[in-house]
């Protein structure tokens, strides 16, 4: 952080003029007002009066406050591809700091979490790129197969390491201490259908219809009756939710990607298409990602880098997005989509 910025935090929360600050320091109050819009820096032999004047170390000038430092923490999450070692344990010294002070902070913990899950995404990513070399020097070496699902969270086909049980465990006790809970609920019943545990998901369904009034359970009714190879009545429910709820968006997601699943690819673009464009901005841009991947299904590249073009555009025009990981994702898969269509010819 820039000294002057935690100079004008310090010096507003401490109620001085700029003019007494310089007058005690014996500058002009032009000196500080530069110093505070990083115009120019104070004199290293300052630093000591400084700290002397607002009450706290040499070292505290150049600490961010908590507010500041957690929406750095946060931007980082979406903002950079891999996060320097040195900035993540930065981080992480600062959020158990904060967590010594105050054990309860729930958005410490929170941000703990995501920083870790965020370097864990990183760390695939590179394990990723060495298993595909493993398989493209020795495609039948296993442990490259195995490396590259572990990597990319596939599915090895072993029951034992796909599935979900750590996961319906956890959930079972949290809604017996939550009970009726949303998040909870809505992570047990994805995670049981997931596992293809029908009957076991039934139970909760039901429950979510009580506790949330929208397209879920006739959503998640449809996921059942699908599993259970009832095609007819999946496609019942999964048409109901989007005529009882023709005004939520997340109605026609939904139906979309359980088009998707059963290969109604044409369906499942139109139902995306309207869960993008009803939104109010900022729009979430979710329906376009999985239009560009069905798009490049049905081989139609030219529309795939169209979608992804058109996230860019609501990234800059609706969340004022322009740099970051969250922008160069796309354009890297536009680039991806380029090269594609080259060797197509």
């Amino acid at each position: 952080m820039e000294i002057g910025k935690q100079i004008k935090i310090l010096r507003l929360e401490k109620n001085v003029k700029q003019e007494e600050l310089a007058e005690y320091l014996g500058v002009s109050f032009q000196a500080v007002s530069k110093w505070e819009t990083g115009a120019s820096v104070p004199d290293i032999a300052l630093l000591p009066r400084l700290a002397v004047f607002f009450g706290v170390t040499i070292d505290e000038l150049f600490r961010m406050p908590n507010e500041a430092e957690f929406e750095r923490i946060e931007n980082m999450f979406w903002q950079e591809r891999r996060i320097n070692p040195e900035t993540f344990e930065h981080a992480v010294k600062f959020l158990q700091n904060v967590l010594r002070d105050a054990p309860d902070n729930v958005r410490a913990y929170s941000c703990l979490a995501y920083l870790y899950n965020h370097r864990a995404h990183s760390d695939h990513e590179t394990a990723s790129g060495y298993a595909k070399k493993v398989l493209e020097l020795a495609p039948d070496e296993k442990t490259g197969w195995v490396a590259f699902l572990e990597a990319n969270n596939g599915v090895c086909g072993d029951e034992w390491y796909d599935n979900h049980f750590e996961v319906i465990r956890y959930f079972k006790d949290f809604l017996k201490k939550n009970p009726g809970n949303y998040q909870g609920l809505y992570a047990i019943i994805e995670n049981l259908l997931a596992d293809e545990r029908y009957d076991e998901a039934v139970p909760y369904i039901e429950q979510i219809r009580t506790v949330a009034k929208n397209q879920q359970y006739e959503v998640y009714m449809s996921d059942v009756m699908f599993g259970r190879g009832e095609t007819e009545k999946g496609l019942e429910y999964l048409n109901s939710a989007v005529e009882h709820y023709p005004d939520r968006w997340q109605s026609y997601c939904d139906r979309a990607d359980r088009f998707r699943k059963l290969g109604r690819y044409e369906e499942a673009l139109s139902d995306y298409e309207k869960c993008f464009t009803m939104q109010e901005a900022p729009r979430i841009w979710d329906g376009l990602a999985s239009m560009a991947q069905v798009h490049e299904l049905l081989g139609d590249l030219d529309s795939a880098i169209e979608d992804r073009k058109r996230i860019i555009k609501c990234l800059r025009e609706e969340y004022n997005t322009v740099s970051g990981e969250g922008v160069e994702q796309h354009k890297r898969e536009i680039e991806r989509l380029k090269q594609m269509k080259l060797a197509e010819g």
